[in-house]
């Protein structure tokens, strides 16, 4: 029984724009059989079906008039009806193969989706989308451009282009047929003067950029090409150079040196310190249901998002579920130590902003791989929740790795997460109806 209402409910759902059209046709054919009857009576004939609309309409119409405006009411609403059933019908015969119906389907479900900035870089970025755009297509992606190491780097210094190795990463998550375009694009040159140690999917984004002439306007051309679901955006087009200072009062200039420091990070700045953010990451954040930080590394992938101008204070006045997902393994060089605690203490201080309003912390601790971690100087990041909760921000346990080659999120668990998170601040802000004031305190020194 319970699965025969459930059908009934799906079937009630938006999806195809077809039931809609032939309910109102359906509505237009009813009023018209009633102004034919109601002209059948008038010539004498015996019938009468039409008392339900005469108790409804008696006192607005008069007697004289209403057989025709039936009679038009009729003739208009089957005419658009089934003209716009007729469209529908013929955007969904236009798809082939035998699941073009479902895809159709599942497309317009997703478009009805939360809309989602997701903002980071690096690997864990692209993991988070490959696992969102199953829930929605409605995702922006601003990825940080500090990249200076690999193939990214000797592109900056060549060409003059913007790093492109995190935005490949997020296109490639993104791209509608993932397995081929993720070969291509991460296919890397082995030999050949001048092209060995590149991946091909820089390269594309290269030359994109030169026959474009602005990196922004290549990563939408190539969006196209791939037809990503959602987009990507630079944080910034300024071309910057990441910095950190250690604790030992030591200045680090460029990302891929940092990684490698031996000391405690105490923060990070952009030289030159002035970046200004694209105007359409602004208006992402500030039209988002949502806003998801990282995962991913925290000092050179996520923070680096709010070292450009006004990106954490649009973040932190935004009315979007602010959701902070906190790395699974500590980082040589970055995160040594660091519990998640010490990850949104930092992510706090360095922003200047409250950022977050969750966390996710993994509570499933890896097993086959933990001995080969800790030989590299990797351990699973404690989740002291306690010391989160204590700085007004809700820490969510779950478990969101994936333990095969690598000790990641799984990104189909961590999408599970995050829009629970979502649907659960939803429904409560929808019910308590708080001031948006409620939704932002100041994060307490701990």
């Amino acid at each position: 029984m319970s699965k025969r209402i459930g059908g009934w409910f799906q079937w009630l759902l938006p999806g195809l724009r077809i039931k809609r059209w032939v309910v109102l046709a359906a509505f237009g054919i009813v009023l018209l059989l009633d102004a034919m009857v109601r002209w059948l009576i008038a010539e004498g004939a015996g019938i009468h079906v039409n008392e339900l609309l005469d108790d409804i309409v008696d006192d607005y119409f008069a007697p004289a008039y209403l057989t025709w405006i039936l009679a038009f009411a009729g003739i208009g609403f089957t005419a658009i009806g089934l003209r716009m059933w007729l469209r529908s019908v013929v955007r969904i015969a236009r798809g082939r193969g035998p699941d073009s119906l479902r895809e159709t389907l599942a497309g317009m479900r997703l478009q009805q989706g939360y809309k989602i900035v997701a903002v980071g870089g690096g690997t864990g970025l692209s993991t988070l989308l490959r696992g969102l755009k199953r829930r929605t297509s409605n995702l922006t992606a601003v990825v940080t451009v500090s990249d200076d190491g690999g193939s990214s780097g000797r592109l900056q210094k060549e060409l003059g282009v913007l790093p492109p190795g995190d935005v490949r990463n997020c296109l490639v998550a993104l791209a509608d047929d993932e397995a081929l375009v993720t070969d291509l694009f991460r296919f890397r040159f082995t030999e050949g003067e001048g092209l060995s140690g590149h991946s091909f999917g820089n390269l594309f984004l290269a030359a994109m950029s030169g026959i474009t002439g602005n990196f922004d306007r290549a990563i939408k051309e190539s969006s196209r090409v791939l037809n990503i679901v959602g987009r990507v955006l630079p944080a910034t087009l300024g071309v910057v150079r990441l910095c950190a200072e250690l604790e030992d009062g030591t200045i680090v200039e460029g990302e891929s040196k940092i990684s490698s420091a031996k000391s405690r990070i105490e923060r990070i700045f952009f030289e030159p310190a002035i970046a200004n953010p694209l105007e359409e990451v602004i208006a992402a954040i500030r039209d988002a249901d949502a806003i998801v930080l990282g995962p991913g590394s925290l000092f050179t992938s996520i923070l680096p998002n709010f070292l450009v101008g006004r990106i954490a204070r649009e973040v932190a006045d935004a009315h979007a579920v602010k959701v902070y997902v906190c790395n699974v393994m500590t980082q040589p060089g970055e995160t040594d130590g660091m519990t998640a605690a010490d990850h949104v203490k930092a992510l706090f201080d360095i922003a200047g902003e409250r950022v977050c309003d969750y966390v996710v912390v993994n509570d499933e601790a890896p097993s086959r791989l933990v001995a080969a971690y800790a030989q590299e100087g990797q351990v699973p990041v404690r989740p002291d929740v306690e010391r989160i909760s204590a700085m007004g921000v809700e820490p969510v346990r779950a478990g969101v790795i994936s333990e095969t080659d690598t000790v990641r999120h799984d990104p189909y668990r961590l999408a599970t997460t995050v829009v629970g998170i979502i649907d659960r601040a939803v429904a409560d802000r929808a019910t308590l109806m708080k001031p948006a004031s409620a939704y932002r305190r100041l994060p307490a020194s701990s």
